[in-house]
């Protein structure tokens, strides 16, 4: 049974960081990644990065968020920047069991973590 606990979000100004974590136990994940889901919106895809290291990111968080992945841990990361109101959300850790260098659709998704609260004040 593979499990996903994530760790950081919570309040900052527009223009300020955040740090999302999570780990995984239970099995080995071919791509991680994290989706959000603002209210009133669809759970929309975020970043995610396959084993390998191969990454793909929405257009609306480039050079803003990063993703990282320490798979010694079975780890993710996502470093977020330069913050916006809209980026407010819930963000949730995804995980999937294949490898999926493209678009991760949140219907190919195997697990999934709590989710954490991601709210930015303008």
């Amino acid at each position: 049974q593979v499990h996903l606990v994530e760790s950081g979000g919570g309040l900052v100004q527009a223009g300020g960081s955040l740090r999302l974590s999570c780990a995984a136990s239970g099995g080995t994940l071919g791509t991680m990644g994290w989706f959000r889901q603002a209210p009133g919106k669809e759970r929309e895809s975020v970043t995610t990065i396959t084993w390998s290291g191969t990454i793909s990111t929405a257009a609306s968080v480039k050079g803003r968020f990063t993703i990282s992945r320490d798979n010694a841990k079975n780890t993710v990361y996502l470093q977020m920047s330069s913050l916006r109101p809209e980026d407010t959300a819930i963000y949730y850790c995804a995980a999937a069991r294949s490898s999926y260098s493209g678009y991760l659709s949140s219907r190919l998704i195997d697990h999934w973590g709590q989710g954490t609260q991601v709210t930015v004040s303008s």
